[in-house]
């Protein structure tokens, strides 16, 4: 049985005459997705699949589904007879296109056979000629499929060989997804074994010598490997000593390797093709001929076996000696090769000479981090989630090595300068875009933004048209608007009487997804708050570059406060966060919290005064009346007691909206009466906190209340588990009896996975009196309850996650100190998806 070896992302061209059974062979093998024929699409364009009149058309649809596929990445099998040249070379040029290999399989049956199946069908009304026609434009092109571009070509010129044949899935050399690390990857060498030995032995690998002494393998003590971006060679004083060793750790399984420009070129100077001997090529021949013939030929042997670019674990890393824009990730081309050793120029040449290079790392919004070299920098800068690792060691900088995942950074200085550079290593390569400066085709249109917890999130242009309206006119500055906090998804309604929510839905909903570690925090009557605090006034211009003490600001980006009570309240909180020992002990000049500032009038004065309290005024004045003309009636022998019944229910109704509301309510003078409650350390310089605990985050906000009691007010909790759900039902009805809003039940580990996505941050539970103010005083009226019972909350917690995990992302890249338009890009996409269609009252 003979096997045929196909590259899992590849485009497979059946050959074959008619009636060779390409069909049968394409439906036995693939899936019938994977296989687009093109009787499938005559019959799409013309209602007969053999209409020959249709063919052009056919043919595409037939490239347009194909180009569709590869673009996505899935295996594309083209079922058709391509016995002609110019049909195969179109197909060569689109796999070309989409960077993957063509295969042809061919189905060279003889002759006799096609015809005999043919007549077994009866939609086959064209006679022999056809087949032989067919069969001899097969048997020409036979020969040239190599040369036509096809990668790989398998014939099966019987019909035992075809039954008996089985199809493989081969992963390209690249793909080594389930390699996860962890990995210390090393940037261009240049020959300087001397550093590169230095550098291993920081990182704690151990340093194998043969008996002249001379390095030939590294074994890490922790079970890491080493993944070289190429440029081993050239320049520097001892480029075989480097080959020596970097070729010993791959053959043992302690490294990999990919090429550099500098290994392509010494490879043709190797075998005697004419190249220019200039940037350091000359140095390492001359190194290289004082080393035996074997080691020579190994060296030959070893560079031509380097595979372009390599992807880990499961697509998060990808590593390629010049850098690797996404659409290339994973595929396999000659123009895939060339970017990864040369990267893409502009065409130009700088002051010095040298091309400059197209900055496609400012414009990469890929999931997987791309590390590469290529580019000399003076030190390596993160930049969209890539980063160059080329520090210029041969040059008197250093030699650069990223731990994954930790995403640390190790680094030995040269000995000394052993080559001279062209241009100085602060010189940039390419137009750099300065990081403080936003853009305004950032967040127009239609947005993608690659998050670490969430996968891909899309903005629709629409959303985005609306975010530009509220951030260009209401919001802060937006170098102080680091976070938007997400919307929060509220519990599935409950069975219970006379309740739309209730506790129990949200420790169930937990449960089913594997979290039974809770935790119950009070919900303030109050607003979301994000506060940006700094240690000292020059903080936020050195740090943020941007005068002031910070910001506190709303969920949609605005300032709580005009800037002096903002300066005043910034400066009342900083005493509180130094006071708690909290700059010190987190190693920051500044804080970003997550809080609620009371009282909600503090915000919301406007909305009270003309919408609750409107309404409760009005129902207090009218609904009296009414009562008392209908008792009057009522007394005059009228039939109205079902009429007088329902209005004075409806003045019961009003009178505890009003008195819903009014908690909401107490009186301020500036800063007088208005509390703090923190409840989350969002982050800091270099940290963010959502793989802490919310005990912990709690414990550090009880502290600030210590700190500053009449200034920040605590927030109660209760941590439950699968078996004190009582006790969290009991302490909710607590709540919501002493006219309370109700509570948040969040993972008590916070940051949670369930499976592949993560868990809803926190599901919020309101207690009947609250919602009174959100649905109208009469909602509880049985018509009314029953209406609001089929609440479909399926989007709003799909909108929760989205926004939790923009939110997450926002924070990670402030930490790292991102440039403020990578920060902006998700802050933005927060306030857009809020203009979704959701029903607000949710």
């Amino acid at each position: 049985m003979a096997t045929i070896g196909v590259p899992a992302l590849s485009l497979v061209v059946l050959v074959g005459a008619s009636g060779s059974g390409k069909s049968t062979f394409a439906r036995k093998h693939f899936l019938g997705t994977e296989v687009i024929s093109s009787d499938f699409c005559r019959g799409l364009v013309s209602d007969d699949e053999n209409d020959q009149a249709a063919t052009k058309d056919a043919f595409a649809v037939l490239h347009f589904i194909a180009a569709k596929r590869l673009a996505a990445g899935r295996l594309t099998v083209i079922d058709a007879t391509n016995v002609q040249p110019e049909a195969r070379k179109e197909l060569v040029a689109l796999a070309r296109e989409h960077d993957v290999l063509p295969v042809a399989i061919v189905l060279d049956l003889p002759e006799k056979v096609c015809l005999e199946r043919n007549e077994q069908r009866p939609d086959r009304d064209f006679g022999a000629r056809v087949v032989g026609r067919q069969r001899s434009q097969l048997r020409r092109g036979l020969r040239s499929l190599r040369r036509e571009g096809f990668r790989g070509v398998h014939v099966l010129e019987t019909v035992e060989a075809v039954e008996a044949v089985t199809i493989e899935r081969t992963r390209l050399f690249n793909d080594l997804k389930d390699q996860v690390g962890p990995f210390d990857i090393i940037g261009d060498i240049h020959g300087c074994r001397a550093e590169l030995e230095q550098l291993l032995g920081e990182l704690n690998y151990t340093i194998t010598r043969d008996a002249e002494g001379r390095a030939i393998d590294a074994t890490s003590s922790t079970d890491r490997r080493v993944v070289f971006v190429g440029d081993l060679v050239d320049r520097g004083p001892d480029t075989p000593g480097v080959l020596r060793l970097v070729m010993g750790m791959v053959a043992s399984g302690n490294a990999y390797c990919v090429p550099g420009n500098h290994e392509d070129k010494l490879l043709k100077a190797l075998r005697g093709k004419k190249v220019k001997t200039s940037h350091g090529l000359a140095e390492s021949l001359e190194q290289l001929a004082a080393e035996p013939d074997e080691f020579r030929a190994q060296v030959d042997t070893f560079i031509d076996g380097l595979v372009s670019h390599y992807v880990f674990d499961d697509g998060n890393l990808v590593v390629s000696h010049a850098g690797l824009v996404e659409r290339m990730h994973g595929r396999a081309s000659g123009r895939v090769r060339a970017f990864c050793l040369y990267g893409e120029t502009t065409g130009e040449t700088d002051e010095f000479g040298l091309p400059v290079r197209y900055p496609w790392a400012q414009d990469y919004r890929g999931r997987a981090m791309v590390v590469y070299g290529h580019t000399p920098t003076p030190e390596p800068e993160w930049i969209n989630n890539t980063i160059c690792l080329d520090t210029g060691v041969v040059f008197g900088g250093a030699l650069s090595a990223l731990r994954y995942p930790e995403r640390e950074l190790v680094a030995v200085q040269a000995a000394e300068q052993y080559y001279e550079p062209a241009k100085p290593l602060h010189v940039p390569s390419a137009p750099q875009r300065e990081p403080d400066v936003l853009d305004i085709t950032d967040v127009t249109g239609r947005r993608v933004i690659e998050t670490t917890t969430h996968g891909r999130l899309s903005v629709r242009a629409e959303q985005a048209g609306a975010a530009l309206e509220v951030m260009s006119r209401f919001a802060i500055d937006p170098r102080f608007l680091l976070y938007l906090p997400p919307t929060m998804s509220p519990v599935a309604t409950s069975p219970e009487p006379g309740l739309l929510e209730h506790p129990r839905q949200a420790f169930e909903a937990y449960q089913g997804q594997g979290v039974t570690e809770l935790v119950c925090e009070e919900k303030h009557m109050g607003s979301r708050a994000v506060v940006l605090l700094t240690r000292d006034d020059d903080v936020a211009e050195k740090r943020f570059g941007l005068a002031g003490r910070g910001a506190v600001h709303t969920r949609t980006g605005r300032s709580f406060f005009a800037p002096e009570l903002t300066d005043e309240l910034l400066l009342g909180l900083r005493e509180v966060v130094a006071g708690a020992g909290l700059f010190d002990e987190l190693d920051t000049s500044w804080l970003l919290l997550d809080a609620e500032l009371l009282p909600w009038s503090v915000k919301a004065g406007e909305l009270l005064r003309n919408q609750y309290a409107a309404v409760g005024a009005a129902a207090r004045s009218s609904l009296p009346v009414a009562t008392s003309a209908l008792e009057t009636a009522q007394e005059a022998g009228l039939d109205v007691g079902d009429l007088l019944e329902r209005t004075q229910r409806r003045t019961a109704n009003a009178d505890l909206f009003s008195a819903a509301y009014r908690r909401y309510c107490w009186p301020t003078d500036g800063l007088e009466g208005v509390r703090v409650a923190p409840f989350q350390v969002l982050a800091s310089e270099g940290a963010t906190y959502h793989d802490r605990p919310h005990a912990w985050h709690l414990g550090i906000a009880d502290r600030m209340v210590a700190a500053g009691p009449g200034l920040v007010t605590a927030t109660r909790r209760l941590f439950v588990d699968a078996d004190s759900w009582a006790d969290g039902i009991a302490w909710w009805e607590e709540l919501t009896g002493a006219g309370g809003e109700g509570m948040v039940v969040k993972p008590a580990a916070n940051l949670v996975r369930t499976g592949k996505w993560l868990a809803q941050p926190g599901l919020k539970v309101r207690g009947q009196e609250y919602l009174r103010i959100i649905y109208g005083p009469d909602y509880t009226e049985p018509a009314n309850f029953e209406r609001l019972r089929n609440r479909n909350l399926g989007h709003k917690r799909s909108l929760a996650l989205r926004e939790y995990a923009l939110g997450l992302e926002s924070l990670e890249r402030a930490a790292r100190g991102e440039p403020l338009w990578r920060i902006h890009e998700c802050v933005f996409a927060v306030l857009a998806l809020e203009s979704e269609p959701v029903d607000p009252r949710l």
